[in-house]
């Protein structure tokens, strides 16, 4: 007869084994170090993605989880901010002053930004990387406001990536036609499926390079607040905020805005 092994998971991560022998007995195996000691001096540590309320779809469980709650509010967010900014323009003065002065300058920099980087084919981009760095920047940096980053989910950084995919296929097939399909072919026709490979890791990548980031600073936050005690947490989390929040949340939603550029740009011009 077998032992029986028993793996306690906590956090989506196996924390113990028990196992029980034939005899009756039992030994504990301590497996992943550094999330047992997460589990046994802070159960408060949480950094998964939770399910809040369950809806039935053709006959099939599903749940409205903290992403969905977090990715609205981020929206009704952004889209106040776009709706006091719209009206700044509109009702502001000819001298640009304070708030209307400030989005014509996020304008300005915007375009510039696009324009430098895509040449003489930006325009009809500049709304859409606008729309992803605004919408990525405020989800990197919800976690400022006790939120659970959208983009610390993989569903959410997978979609934006697949969007950008499309856009980048469609503005190389608008320019080339069907020289998208002909050049997976060359140098040599043998070398057909790495050049498949090489287009499908596109999403991947920027998907997976968005997503580990984000994760990682959720994790590491998650940790400090559940491992430490709350003497260290006096004002040490607001210098980790900045880092991991803002500062790394800046970042990550520049490279996605660089990377959708460059590669449409590279499309466009091959």
């Amino acid at each position: 007869m077998n032992d029986i092994v028993l793996t306690e998971m906590r956090y989506g991560i196996s924390v113990r084994k028990v196992i029980i022998s034939r005899k009756g007995g039992y030994a504990m195996g301590i497996m992943n170090a550094p999330m047992m000691l997460a589990a046994s001096s802070g159960d408060d540590v949480d950094f998964m993605v939770h399910g809040l309320i369950p809806l039935k779809f053709f006959g099939h469980k599903v749940w409205i989880t903290t992403t969905h709650v977090t990715t609205l509010i981020v929206m009704v967010f952004i889209i106040v901010l776009a709706l006091i900014a719209r009206h700044a323009v509109l009702h502001g003065d000819e001298k640009p002053s304070g708030l209307q002065n400030f989005v014509e300058m996020v304008v300005e920099m915007l375009d510039n930004l696009v324009k430098g980087n895509m040449g003489r084919h930006w325009r009809p981009f500049v709304n859409y990387i606008g729309t992803i760095m605004v919408f990525i920047f405020f989800s990197n940096t919800s976690g400022l406001f006790g939120l659970r980053p959208p983009t610390a989910d993989y569903g959410t950084t997978l979609a934006l990536a697949l969007i950008t995919f499309v856009l980048i296929q469609y503005s190389a097939f608008k320019t080339s036609k069907l020289h998208v399909f002909t050049d997976l072919f060359k140098p040599i026709p043998i070398l057909f499926p790495i050049n498949l490979i090489g287009e499908f890791a596109t999403p991947l990548s920027m998907s997976l390079r968005l997503f580990g980031n984000i994760m990682a600073g959720t994790i590491m936050m998650a940790l400090w607040y559940g491992l430490l005690p709350w003497l260290a947490q006096l004002g040490v989390p607001a210098f980790l905020h900045m880092y991991f929040d803002l500062f790394s949340g800046a970042i990550q939603t520049f490279v996605f805005a660089m990377l959708t550029m460059t590669f449409i740009t590279d499309k466009r011009e091959a």
